[in-house]
């Protein structure tokens, strides 16, 4: 497979030991952060990325080991991540940015915003749970049977096509599954932070999606919603926002034109 172009504007940032590939989309707005699936990278997510620009700056970035950026040596934690996110907002001098996070990196995107809050305007967070236990039962399965057993399967995937295209070092694919399935099987629970989250927040899941439709619920009523009629004045509208897309998987809902549809006037929003 041939390396997928770059766009315009692209470089790496020197942060925590790793040297952060990003690239950077669009102009005007506060600029938009956006956090890739796991084993997904800014090559495959570019269609993505070019939607959201239309009205803005998008930042992507490929998270450690993943797309342009190597591997170090040290585990994935959504910790560590976010605190590679907020680096690289500093080196690019961005004092603040609205955030948009899918699965893996929605973990990244909402430990963003929870433990550099002066970073985020506005976040969203499109289908990843709060919790472990907001996964289904058979996805949780999943996670433990995922590691380096399926390189080799794996080959005709996009996933890895991509990542052989791009990665600096292409034969450590199945260090990438053995890291992705260790952190997919360690429990956590950020229940107890979400009420100290400052940025108004967009949850947005597929009505067929990997996560629990009561977690989903109950992730709303953490960040305030759902818990009383709206009402004719909207006193009981809260800053969090909740959007459930149709007929959408945990594996679509990503790439869905109806996700950008549901983000961008949350973006557009004023104040945050």
């Amino acid at each position: 497979m041939t390396a997928p172009a770059r766009p315009p504007s692209s470089g790496y940032a020197d942060v925590d030991g790793l040297r952060l590939y990003y690239e950077i989309r669009g102009a005007g707005g506060t600029p938009l952060v956006v956090l890739h699936g796991g084993l997904h990278n800014t090559a495959l997510d570019a269609p993505v990325a070019e939607r959201l620009a239309a009205h803005r700056q998008v930042i992507s970035v490929d998270l450690q080991a993943h797309g342009r950026t190597a591997d170090v040596d040290r585990p994935l934690r959504f910790e560590r991540l976010a605190d590679d996110v907020a680096a690289l907002l500093a080196h690019l001098r961005i004092p603040r940015a609205d955030v948009l996070g899918y699965s893996f990196g929605g973990g990244v995107a909402l430990r963003t915003a929870v433990q550099h809050p002066e970073r985020v305007r506005r976040l969203v967070l499109v289908s990843v749970p709060f919790a472990d236990t907001g996964w289904y039962p058979e996805v949780k399965v999943g996670f433990q049977h995922l590691g380096r057993a399926l390189a080799g399967p794996m080959r005709p995937s996009p996933a890895y096509q991509t990542y052989a295209a791009i990665a600096p070092q292409p034969e450590r694919f199945p260090d990438l599954l053995d890291k992705m399935g260790e952190l997919g099987t360690r429990p956590y629970d950020w229940s107890a932070e979400l009420a100290r989250l400052a940025a108004p927040t967009l949850l947005v899941f597929g009505d067929a999606d990997a996560v629990r439709p009561e977690h989903v619920v109950q992730f709303f009523q953490l960040l305030g919603g759902g818990h009383r009629d709206g009402g004719l004045d909207r006193s009981g509208v809260s800053k969090a926002r909740l959007a459930i897309l149709p007929g959408l998987t945990h594996y679509e809902v990503f790439e869905s034109p109806a996700m950008t549809a549901a983000v961008e006037p949350f973006l557009a929003a004023e104040g945050g």
